[in-house]
């Protein structure tokens, strides 16, 4: 009697799936009815070898959100907080200048608390946040608690001095001076480059997320008001 393949059957089919090995044909007559159809993330096979792809490289990229659900569910987390750039960039659609600004404020000690602060941040769609959402993992360091966003955004290119104090209290005066002057230099880029210029605690980062935009070009100068 002949003797039967050596290899375990589901072993078998991750290599052929792979392309490690030549499928083993098989009858026409004799395939079963493959019945209903497994969703990509569901299928066992399909998860199986993305594992095995991401142990041979780690540093591989999902390439769409079925891949982001396989790799939650073989226990694979993403923490925001403590991310590395490698780490970001295995989430499918984010850009290096994305991760850059991310990275920046990490060093700055700023921490974001949810999947809403990371959509604000990155000004990304919600269909987007969605896709990643099952591998992101949102743990808070050290004191104090995360703090809420208004929907209202102020553009720190362009807000005068009066709008400035009004709307972002916790600045204080002598910061929001600042500001004015730094801005002539040159507009701000983004929540790292005004955390970095102006030498503003995590903390108060933190608060302006969500808050605050960056629109393009110098404001121009406060003219004295008239009396």
């Amino acid at each position: 009697m002949a003797r039967g393949h050596w290899l375990d059957p589901l072993a078998r089919t991750l290599l052929e799936a792979a392309g490690q090995i030549a499928p083993r044909p098989r009858p026409e007559a004799s395939r079963p009815d493959p019945g209903p159809q497994a969703s990509p993330e569901h299928d066992p096979i399909e998860q199986e070898l993305l594992g095995l792809k991401l142990e041979q490289d780690p540093n591989r990229r999902l390439s769409n959100a079925t891949e982001v659900r396989q790799a939650a569910a073989l226990g694979w987390r993403l923490d925001v907080n403590r991310a590395t750039a490698a780490d970001w960039l295995r989430l499918p659609g984010l850009q290096p200048a994305q991760v850059d600004l991310l990275l920046r404020l990490q060093a700055g000690g700023v921490q974001l608390s949810g999947p809403d602060d990371l959509q604000r941040l990155l000004e990304i769609s919600p269909g987007q946040i969605e896709a990643w959402a099952p591998l992101l993992l949102f743990r808070w360091y050290g004191d104090g608690a995360p703090a809420s966003t208004p929907p209202n955004q102020l553009d720190l290119n362009r807000a005068g001095a009066a709008e400035l104090a009004r709307s972002l209290p916790q600045l204080g005066q002598e910061r929001c001076q600042r500001l004015l002057r730094e801005r002539q230099r040159a507009p701000f880029l983004d929540l790292a480059d005004l955390q970095q210029r102006l030498q503003l605690p995590a903390a108060v980062v933190e608060h302006l997320i969500g808050k605050v935009r960056f629109g393009k070009g110098p404001a121009g100068p406060e003219l004295p008001r008239s009396a």
